[in-house]
C-alpha cells in the first residue's frame, strides 16, 4: 500500500496537460464490444481503473494492440462469453464498478451478459435499477442471485421502444445506449443523461455505423442497425481533474497554466469557481489561474449563503463537490455544499476539521464551511485516502498546510488521477511516494 508524504505550504508555477477522461474512458472501451472490427482509442489516462478495464477485456478475448502510453487499438472478434461465468471474470469485475457497462454491448452482440455485484467508491448506495430496467424494456430477461451477487441478462432478440428513465443515470444511459443500437426497430430514451462523456459515446458509436439523434439533448432516438465497424475515436481531457486543478491553484495561491482543457465541453464547472472568487482567464483552449492571495465567496442577490450543489448535466457534476469543498476552507465568507446523489460522500471532512477548517456537516448531504480567507493554513495531519475523489480533495488540503502531511491509501487516487505526484512535483510541489 502506498502513501504520500506531502509537504505545504509552496506554491506552483508551470503548465500542467490534463490526462483524458477517466469517465468516458469506461464507457468508450466497454463499446469496443460491439464489433469484431478494429477501434483505435487514443489519449487514453494511464490510471488504475482503466488498465484494469482493458486487462478484463483482455480476458474476455479482445484482442489488445499497445500503440503507445496513450492509443490502444482493439478487436473483439472472438469473444469467449464462457468466460464471463468464470471465477475469475467474477473476481476481476466485482473490482471494478466501470465494467457494468460491459453488459450492454454483450446482451446487444451476444444475446447475454453476467455481472458481479460491481465495486468502486464507497460513497454510498449506487444502485443499477436504471440499466437492468433499460434492458428489460428492449425485450431482455433479467436475474439476481442474491446469494451470490451475481446479476444476468438475456435476449433472443433486442426490439426498439420508448422509455422514460426513472433518473438521467450516465452510466445507466451509456449501457441502454450500447444495447439499443443494434435493437431491432426505434428506441428512444427520454430523461436521458447528456454529460459529455455519453455525447462522445454516442458520436463514437455513429462513427461506426450506429443511428442516433438527439445528442446532447434528455432525449435520444436510436434507429437499430444490424452490425457496427471499427473506427477511431478521441477522448476528451478529463473534467473533474481541470476542475481540480483550478482548485488546487486557489488553495496553494499558485498560478498554472491548465493546457488543452476542452473549454466548451467544461460546462457549468468554471462559472462555479467563479462564484468562489477564483480568477481565471481562458486562453484559448487553455486555463490560466494567477497567483490570488484571497478569493471571496459571493452570495445570492438577496444576501443568503451560496449554496453549490450538484445537478444532471449541464449542472455541476457531483465529482467535483469534494474539491469544491476544500477550496472553501481558505476562502473569504461562507458557503454550504449540497451533496445529493451520495449520501456517503461528505464524511472525509472530519478529516479536515482534524486540520483546522470550519466546517459543520448538517447532515450526510450537506455541509456548511466557512473560510480562512487564507489568514492561517490547514494543520499537517495523518489521514488515509476514501476514495478517488476524497482523497484528492485531501491531498489538496495538505499541500496548503504547514509541514509534512502523510496520506495512506493512495492506491485510491492512483485510480482516477495519472502520476498526479510527479506532474504536481514538476510545478514545484513536494511530494514523496512511499511504497509500503
Amino acid at each position: 500500500m502506498a502513501v504520500f508524504e506531502v509537504y505545504g505550504g509552496r506554491s506552483l508555477r508551470g503548465e500542467i496537460a490534463v490526462q483524458g477522461a477517466k469517465n468516458e474512458a469506461l464507457q468508450v472501451l466497454c463499446a469496443t464490444l460491439l464489433t469484431g472490427e478494429r477501434v483505435e482509442i487514443s489519449n487514453i489516462p494511464q490510471i488504475e481503473d482503466v488498465m484494469q478495464l482493458i486487462e478484463l477485456l483482455e480476458r474476455m478475448g479482445v484482442e489488445v494492440e499497445r500503440i503507445d502510453g496513450s492509443t490502444c487499438a482493439f478487436r473483439a472478434e472472438h469473444i469467449d462469453t464462457t468466460f464471463l461465468t468464470s471465477e475469475e471474470y467474477c473476481r476481476r469485475a466485482a473490482r471494478l464498478r466501470g465494467s457494468v457497462m460491459a453488459l450492454g454491448p454483450l446482451l446487444a452482440r451476444f444475446g447475454v451478459g453476467y455481472m458481479p455485484k460491481p465495486g468502486g467508491d464507497k460513497i454510498g448506495r449506487r444502485r443499477l435499477d436504471t440499466h437492468f430496467l433499460g434492458f428489460q424494456k428492449l425485450g431482455a430477461k433479467f436475474d439476481y442471485d442474491a446469494n451470490d451477487n451475481f446479476y444476468s441478462v438475456s435476449a433472443k432478440e433486442l426490439q426498439g421502444c420508448y422509455m422514460l428513465l426513472d433518473e438521467a443515470s450516465v452510466t445507466g444511459t451509456a449501457n441502454i445506449v450500447m444495447a439499443a443500437v443494434m435493437a431491432r426497430g426505434t428506441t428512444t430514451i427520454y430523461n436521458a443523461a447528456c454529460e459529455p462523456y455519453v455525447q462522445q459515446l454516442c458520436r463514437m458509436l455513429n462513427s461506426m455505423g450506429a443511428r442516433i439523434s438527439g445528442i446532447a439533448s434528455n432525449m435520444l432516438t436510436i434507429e437499430g442497425v444490424t452490425e457496427l465497424h471499427g473506427t477511431k475515436h478521441r477522448l476528451l481531457p478529463d473534467m473533474i481533474e481541470v476542475g481540480s486543478f483550478i482548485g488546487l491553484a486557489a488553495m496553494t495561491a499558485s498560478e498554472i497554466t491548465i493546457k488543452d482543457v476542452s473549454f466548451d465541453n467544461l460546462g457549468i464547472i468554471p462559472q462555479q469557481f467563479a462564484r468562489m472568487g477564483i480568477g481565471f482567464e481562458q486562453r484559448g483552449d487553455d486555463v490560466f489561474i494567477p497567483q490570488q492571495k484571497h478569493y471571496e465567496i459571493e452570495s445570492f442577490i438577496d444576501g443568503s449563503i451560496m449554496t453549490v450543489a450538484d445537478a444532471p448535466w449541464p449542472g455541476l457534476t457531483p465529482d467535483l463537490l469534494s474539491v469544491f469543498l476544500v477550496v472553501a476552507t481558505q476562502a473569504k465568507g461562507a458557503v454550504l455544499i449540497h451533496q445529493k446523489m451520495f449520501e456517503s460522500r461528505l464524511f472525509f471532512v472530519d478529516k479536515l476539521i482534524d486540520m483546522g477548517a470550519q466546517i459543520i456537516l448538517c447532515d450526510p448531504h450537506r455541509a456548511t464551511v466557512i473560510g480562512h480567507d487564507h489568514r492561517m493554513p490547514l494543520r499537517s495531519t495523518q489521514m488515509t485516502s476514501p476514495d478517488i475523489r476524497a482523497g484528492v480533495a485531501l491531498l489538496i488540503a495538505t499541500m496548503n498546510a504547514d509541514g509534512k502531511s502523510v496520506i495512506q491509501n493512495v492506491e485510491q487516487i492512483d485510480r482516477g488521477y495519472q502520476n498526479i505526484d510527479g506532474r504536481l512535483n514538476a510545478l514545484g510541489a513536494k511530494i514523496i511516494r512511499i511504497e509500503d
